[in-house]
């Protein structure tokens, strides 16, 4: 069966919901007569009857009632579309993909900053990588472990991380009376699965952390960072992902142990002029962060 025109099925929705054609008419800025000629429409178009009379109003007939449902859930649906339509046209959306340990480490927490910077941001953070081709429609921004290597791209260097081994302040300060080799003697250790056999971590597990009793392997850096937050044991973490953590002393870097390179963390957008203004605001402060950050790494 053809599909009713959406004006037929608002006028019946409403009609439906006021149980009176005159109110209905009222909503709509209609006159009673328009929806009662919808109404008679819509009643030809599905072959039954839909409303009856009762006193001054109308309700629905058993079709009525299903037709009902179907149409809310319509509508619903539609609303829903238009509204998320509306948030990718807001002037300030800038949509940017991050991998999830850096953001919730290093981006995350200097949001706020960026929006007082720019008022009218509206970000929209992604943790998707395979979102890594940038059309300045879907993607506007991406930081990534590698170049994307794709046409038309300004791609650069952002930030170089490294891997430290970090405790809780709490344990950090239990472990500060106690030699260094006596450490595994006093905690565990967390880890997560890819650091035991990827290079350079797994020369770490194999040596300065192969005493320690292995209390946990995680996939997910965010998890693994609450683990060590809740003292199940020191751990090797990317310090961009433990960034915020370790800037509000909830972790401690243990000296004495190496730390190593990490990942270089690479920024890509469109070259030349991006498709508005806000997009570059928020590349150049970006890389203006990383560049900070790396000084207070050096000092």
């Amino acid at each position: 069966m053809r599909i009713p025109s959406l004006k037929l099925l608002t006028g019946f929705e409403a009609a439906a919901r006021h149980g009176n054609f005159s109110r209905a008419a009222d909503e709509l800025h209609l006159s009673q007569s328009a929806v009662s000629h919808q109404i008679q429409q819509l009643e030809e178009h599905v072959g039954m009857a839909l409303f009856r009379r009762v006193g001054r109003g109308v309700e629905l007939t058993i079709a009525g009632e299903v037709l009902q449902r179907c149409v809310l859930l319509s509508l619903d649906t539609l609303r829903s579309g238009l509204g998320r339509i509306a948030t990718y046209l807001d002037p300030g959306l800038v949509v940017l993909v991050c991998p999830a340990p850096l953001l919730h480490g290093w981006l995350q927490p200097q949001i706020d900053r960026l929006q007082l910077l720019i008022p009218d941001l509206c970000p929209m953070l992604s943790t998707d990588e395979t979102a890594r081709y940038i059309d300045e429609v879907n993607v506007d921004i991406t930081i990534g472990d590698r170049p994307i290597q794709q046409l038309g791209l300004m791609e650069q260097p952002l930030l170089q991380d490294e891997w430290v081994v970090v405790a809780s302040a709490n344990m950090a300060a239990k472990l500060s009376n106690v030699p260094l080799t006596h450490h595994h003697l006093h905690t565990g250790m967390v880890c997560l699965e890819k650091s035991l056999t990827d290079d350079p971590t797994a020369v770490i597990f194999r040596n300065q952390l192969s005493k320690f009793r292995n209390c946990g392997i995680y996939d997910d850096q965010r998890l693994l960072l609450d683990a060590v937050l809740r003292n199940r044991g020191i751990s090797c973490l990317s310090r961009l992902a433990a960034r915020d953590d370790l800037n509000s002393g909830r972790l401690q870097i243990l000296p004495d142990y190496p730390r190593v390179p990490g990942t270089t963390w690479w920024l890509s957008r469109v070259a030349g002029e991006p498709r508005a203004k806000i997009v570059l605001e928020v590349f150049n402060w970006l890389l203006a962060e990383a560049e900070q950050e790396q000084l207070k790494q050096q000092a």
